[in-house]
């Protein structure tokens, strides 16, 4: 095998999974996904597909109704985004490899902003990227960006910028200055930004669209940008891996090549259901936002209040990112937490170096109940040791 593949790090979130899965007595908020189901009148679109027959292959950008749907929703929220700007994926991490694979060469400079999500920097990686980490700075609990440095890491030399915002682990959500500073340098240095905007809508803060600041807001067709989204989220399709991207026209066809040597192409039955899904999103995402806003808002006034916590409450996304004081292996205390108090977090480390320490909680419960269970034992927990 390639040693680029031997040499890749296991998930530390699985790690510690693995350590509490098939334990009832564990409470577990380590995956970022919500534990409510798909809304029924997308199973039952999906149910209707399959008693129809459709179990074979579609076209490899995916379904021209579905494209058309999703370029509608992109346009409503962010200005007009044609459907020839559109591919849909079997997920959000299949965009995002997709991406990868389009635009990078073994060899090639790619910058990305962490801590994020282990699995963008390791498909740079894995397709051979020389990767450099400008590294998000936590004060007070809130992890803010260092726009200077940032800009200073992309130069002519670098071919791919990768950002996540709103962020997961963090909530940080980029601003509209930071964007525009940002896509205005990538024109000059001629370097690709890979967007990830997944959590776009799980956003608390005021706006006029109902979502965190887009790329697609500012830039034009033909700039060097793509944008990664899901299902996943903000119309609780976890387990029904598809997303799409967004990307210049030019782009889009040599995409569709991609898609036929990686998956070939969605499965019909899930377009379907995604169709349903993205047409009557009314229905599905504000009421999901609105319960995660409660869900948030219930959770960390409760970590804020035990000893030794840092925490700042999130402007987007599903995750609480916190400091525990006087404990500096998160991996440790992650696994610590499972076998002595019950309750299932995500290591900071397993995000970036620099988020060694510091712990991740989904808090997208569907019974607010569960959090506050969940902090009960976290207290506990800490009284037992400070007893000691």
């Amino acid at each position: 095998m390639r040693q680029t593949v031997l040499d890749l790090e296991e998930s530390k979130i699985r790690e510690v999974a693995n350590a509490g899965m098939g334990h009832a007595d564990v409470l577990a908020f380590w995956f970022g996904e919500s534990d409510e189901v798909t809304p029924e009148f997308i199973r039952r679109a999906a149910i209707a597909s399959l008693e129809k027959g459709e179990t074979f292959y579609a076209h490899n950008l995916g379904l021209p109704e579905l494209r058309a749907a999703i370029a509608a929703y992109a346009s409503r929220l962010h200005g007009e985004v044609a459907p020839d700007r559109i591919a849909v994926t079997s997920g959000g991490v299949n965009a995002l490899m997709l991406a990868c694979q389009a635009l990078i060469d073994a060899g090639d400079e790619v910058v990305a902003v962490t801590p994020v999500w282990p699995n963008l920097t390791a498909q740079a990686q894995i397709m051979g990227a020389d990767l450099k980490r400008v590294s998000l700075k936590p004060e007070g609990g809130a992890w803010k960006l260092d726009l200077p440095a940032l800009l200073a890491a992309i130069t002519p030399s670098t071919k791919l910028l990768i950002v996540n915002a709103p962020n997961n682990p963090t909530g940080w959500t980029m601003s509209r200055p930071e964007q525009q500073s940002l896509l205005e340098h990538c024109r000059v240095t001629g370097t690709w930004i890979l967007a990830d905007e997944v959590y776009e809508r799980l956003y608390y803060e005021p706006s006029d669209n109902g979502c965190a600041p887009s790329f697609l807001d500012i830039a034009r067709p033909d700039d060097r940008l793509v944008v990664a989204h899901s299902f996943s989220k903000s119309f609780l399709m976890t387990g029904w891996r598809l997303g799409w991207l967004v990307m210049p026209p030019a782009m889009t066809h040599h995409m569709g090549k991609l898609i036929e040597f990686n998956t070939s192409c969605a499965s019909v039955f899930t377009q379907r259901a995604a169709i349903e899904a993205i047409q009557r999103t009314d229905e599905v995402t504000p009421r999901v936002v609105a319960h995660l806003k409660q869900c948030r808002d219930t959770l960390v006034p409760l970590l804020q209040a035990l000893p030794g916590v840092e925490l700042t409450a999130a402007k987007g996304g599903m995750y609480a990112f916190f400091k525990l004081d006087g404990y500096d292996d998160s991996l440790a205390l992650a696994k610590r937490l499972v076998a002595e108090a019950g309750i299932g977090l995500a290591p900071g480390n397993a995000f970036a170096p620099e988020a060694q320490g510091w712990l991740r909680w989904c808090f997208a419960s569907k019974d607010p109940q569960r959090l506050r269970q969940g902090v009960d034992r976290l207290a506990s927990w800490l009284e037992r040791r400070q007893e000691r």
